[in-house]
């Protein structure tokens, strides 16, 4: 099975989702570079103070930034799945020169789609279980099932923010399919589909 894996797509596309569900069941490390940013932001550290600027705007975060942050998180030997990174042709670039990736899946999903779902996305403060107002909605409004704390809408989870993330991925982040596409890694899956669908395809992907 292919175990160095990128995950690719637009904000929204069930990135996080998937990668969680794959690194269960296939016991693989699940890298995310927005995990590790609001880790960071959280933290206060420079580098969270930083990031916070751009992830505010719904801007990238700066190539070397990243690239550094990632590099020795890498695990080899026992697999990885990458949610978020690289985000650019340059960082694709400087990946390859790190280690050799196995597979990139695209998750494919459309500007309309992917504003309807980040504007539904609330967190809980208290515990970060994420909910979706239009396909998971909590059971009391604004209240965490879970834990009973606050549901709320992160500032990048606002419409102008995403229309603005969304540019910034197709500016960027897109050129990524062909460059993959070039390297005879990429895969493309229906991201619009149910996760339980969606996961299938990813599977089937791993295998073939």
């Amino acid at each position: 099975m292919k175990n160095k894996i990128i995950l690719l797509g637009p904000p929204g596309a069930g990135k996080g989702t998937q990668a969680k569900l794959l690194a269960a069941k296939n016991g693989l490390a699940h890298l995310s570079t927005g995990d590790i940013l609001r880790d960071e932001v959280a933290r206060g550290t420079d580098l969270g103070k930083k990031a916070k600027e751009y992830m505010d705007r719904g801007d990238l975060v700066p190539d070397q930034l990243i690239i550094d942050m990632i590099r020795g998180r890498l695990d080899e030997s026992a697999g990885f799945i990458l949610d978020g990174f690289p985000r650019t042709v340059t960082q694709a670039e400087a990946l390859e020169k790190i280690v050799a990736m196995d597979i990139a899946i695209n998750i494919a999903l459309s500007r309309e789609d992917v504003i309807k779902r980040l504007s539904s996305r609330r967190v809980c403060r208290k515990c970060g279980k994420i909910y979706n107002l239009l396909y998971n909605p909590p059971a009391v409004d604004g209240v965490c099932d879970e834990c009973g704390g606050e549901l709320y809408q992160r500032d990048d989870d606002k419409r102008e923010v995403i229309e603005n993330r969304y540019d910034v991925y197709e500016q960027a982040t897109a050129p990524l399919i062909g460059f993959y596409k070039e390297r005879g890694l990429l895969v493309d899956v229906d991201g619009s589909k149910g996760t339980e669908e969606v996961t299938e395809q990813i599977a089937a992907a791993l295998v073939s």
